[in-house]
């Protein structure tokens, strides 16, 4: 791609949060011209008039697939799940590249997709297409898809600290613990009982415990690393801030002698060709607010010598690594770009 080559994007959802992100940093990307912004709430009304932060002089038109091809070459679609597999098959056969933040494309079974989110599937042959978004690990299939499965933020934070144990055979598969905790952001824009400031404020709470729609996603990941059938436990966790997540996974080491150290250089030596991972020092552990605003995962490592155990923590910012920050990172790769193009490398801090 041209060094001067400009691609029409457009954004689908653009008024949540993962869209407003998407708008942000695509509003900012060298090789990027946005050309549409679809919503149905929103529709009819101007950007700047729902962010009056953001001078992007667009209206917020009805979703409409012929008005989408005729003016973009890439898609991005934020959406709630169970609408981008209605939209995507027809953008792809009409010439556009296509990256959904929901969890449509992430499944390679369309099974286990309408076991855990409930809703019948038509596009098989589409879903076959789709690559799982998640660069670090998947990176040399999107230069060569038209259509990726942007992971979800718990899976994103959750896998980058466990694909060293899996990949390099380090740790027990059955042995997964994942203990992870994500600001209110994540649950989107919509009005939600348990997201309001009188009843999350003050307060943490475990939901979705053994039943959380990301489990399967985490799941068939960590299947792919190991090479066999994984299951992992995973409860999620809902704290009183706005963005960030922490995912602290425990697993039972297959060898009992390695320590910190090695753990260390085997997590070094294994994401030395990811700018986006960060694998701290020894002894010092990530916090979320380091990561705020960037597209950057903190990694830090623990072994505890009387237990057998190792501990992987990872922080992220759910709404930029975990959302909508991967999407361009993606959308970079696709296109033969540096990934950390138009992407913040430095939080804002405090």
């Amino acid at each position: 791609m041209g060094e001067s080559k400009q691609l029409r994007v457009g954004i689908v959802g653009a008024s949540g949060y993962g869209g407003v992100q998407l708008v942000r940093l695509l509003s900012e990307h060298p090789h990027a011209d946005i050309t549409y912004l679809g919503g149905n709430s929103s529709a009819g009304r101007e950007y700047v008039e729902i962010y009056p932060h953001l001078a992007v002089p667009l209206t917020v038109e009805t979703v409409s697939v012929d008005v989408i091809v005729n003016r973009c070459d890439v898609v991005f679609l934020s959406l709630p799940n169970g609408l981008a597999c209605e939209l995507a098959p027809q953008l792809l056969e009409r010439g556009c590249k296509v990256l959904d933040l929901s969890a449509d494309y992430r499944f390679a079974s369309l099974e286990i997709y309408q076991t855990w989110y409930g809703s019948d599937r038509s596009d098989a042959g589409t879903n076959q297409q789709a690559v799982y978004g998640l660069p670090e690990l998947f990176g040399e299939g999107l230069a060569e898809t038209r259509l990726v499965g942007c992971p979800g933020c718990y899976p994103t934070a959750s896998l980058l600290a466990i694909a060293p144990l899996l990949k390099q055979g380090l740790a027990q598969p059955d042995s997964l613990i994942i203990d992870a905790k994500s600001g209110t952001s994540g649950g989107g824009r919509q009005a939600k009982e348990h997201l309001l400031l009188a009843e999350a404020d003050n307060s943490l709470a475990a939901y979705g415990v053994t039943k959380h729609r990301h489990t399967p996603e985490i799941e068939q990941i960590c299947s792919r690393l190991a090479g066999r059938e994984v299951m992992v436990q995973f409860t999620p966790h809902l704290v009183p801030m706005v963005r960030g997540i922490l995912s602290t996974v425990y697993a039972n080491l297959r060898d009992p002698g390695l320590v910190r150290e090695d753990l260390h250089t085997i997590y070094s030596t294994f994401y030395r060709r990811s700018p986006w991972i960060t694998v701290l020092p020894t002894g010092v552990y990530p916090q979320t607010k380091w990561a705020w605003g960037t597209n950057r995962c903190y990694l830090g490592i623990e072994v505890d010598a009387r237990t057998g155990r190792v501990i992987v923590m990872s922080a992220i910012d759910n709404l930029m690594k975990g959302q909508a920050g991967q999407a361009v990172q993606c959308f970079n790769l696709m296109h033969g770009l540096d990934q950390q193009m138009g992407l913040p490398k430095q939080s804002f801090y405090p």
